[in-house]
């Protein structure tokens, strides 16, 4: 008996050993998507170019993972969900564009915050698409957080620059919830082969977009430029899609919705202390309004618990 006992012990702390570092490498993925303002300043090059090219190496490098690892996809499920990944994958590229063109005209934190009423969106719309409630709770939370927006971008007294990246922002969550709700929609494809194929839609979406608006004639290289640029798509995509996708399956929802707000909080502090960008006390309260908004209506604090 002892001996089987010493046995269960010691799966049982090998088990909470890699749940550990599951939720590590969650954090280092949202770490490193809060980093993507600040890589999107030292990148001169148009939204549209920066959104496909993020798309192109992020999905290459899932794939050599693929390969590497010697991975297969499960073809079934995806030819039943193809108009929905077509659909998915085209309001993802879409959306990057949109954000990179936020992180333009205004703040990294406006930007962001702006983008984080995505999940306020998809509160607003579950009943109608996905015939959710919605609950007390959620609703009180939406309203929050849209205050909390409204005191982060200042709408009132901005000017015409600062009120195209607030459109911008909003514009890009309104399409990251399309991509949210259709996910939703998705059945039977694993969340790492559902990944690859809409980055790789995405890519093959945005190219026809770029080859008309784009003057790919004029693209002058530059050291900087270009090696941010590939970090967008290595690290920013391929390497933090990969540790999220890595880790997600052996966390809670609860603990996974938590970690997600890594991300804002992270932009926020780059835009405040590296960027230097204006943050004002209302909109620092406003940032607070916003995340925990986001966080108190999408996580049970009685049933969270993040160091087991």
């Amino acid at each position: 008996m002892y001996v089987i006992f010493c046995q269960i012990h010691t799966i049982q702390k090998r088990e909470e050993k890699i749940v550990k570092n599951d939720k590590l490498q969650m954090i280092l993925a949202m770490v490193i998507f809060g980093t993507i303002g600040l890589v999107r300043r030292y990148i001169p090059y148009p939204s549209e170019w920066i959104a496909f090219i993020r798309g192109f190496v992020g999905v290459s490098f899932l794939l050599l993972l693929q390969m590497l690892y010697k991975k297969t996809f499960v073809w079934e499920p995806v030819k039943h969900n193809l108009a929905l990944l077509l659909v998915s994958g085209a309001c993802l590229g879409f959306n990057w564009i949109l954000l990179f063109e936020a992180y333009c005209y205004t703040s990294v934190a406006v930007a962001t915050i702006c983008y984080y009423m995505a999940p306020v969106i998809v509160i607003v719309l579950s009943p109608v698409v996905l015939k959710e409630t919605i609950t007390l709770k959620k609703g009180l939370c939406a309203m929050g957080a849209v205050v909390g927006m409204v005191l982060v971008t200042n709408v009132i007294n901005s000017g015409v620059s600062g009120l195209q990246g607030v459109f911008f922002g909003l514009g890009a969550a309104v399409l990251y919830a399309a991509v949210v709700l259709l996910n939703k929609k998705i059945t039977d494809i694993p969340s790492r082969d559902r990944t690859v194929f809409q980055l790789g839609i995405s890519a093959v979406t945005l190219l026809p977009y770029v080859m008309v608006k784009g003057n790919i004639t004029s693209f002058t290289p530059e050291p900087l430029a270009l090696s941010m640029l590939l970090m967008a798509g290595i690290v920013h995509t391929g390497i933090a899609y990969s540790l999220y996708f890595g880790s997600i399956n052996r966390i809670s929802a609860q603990t996974v919705a938590l970690f997600s707000y890594i991300d804002p909080i992270v932009a926020v502090l780059l835009s405040a202390f590296v960027l230097h960008e204006p943050m004002t006390p209302v909109m620092a309260a406003g940032v607070v309004l916003v995340i925990v908004s986001a966080v108190v209506s999408e996580i049970d604090l009685t049933a969270l618990n993040l160091f087991q």
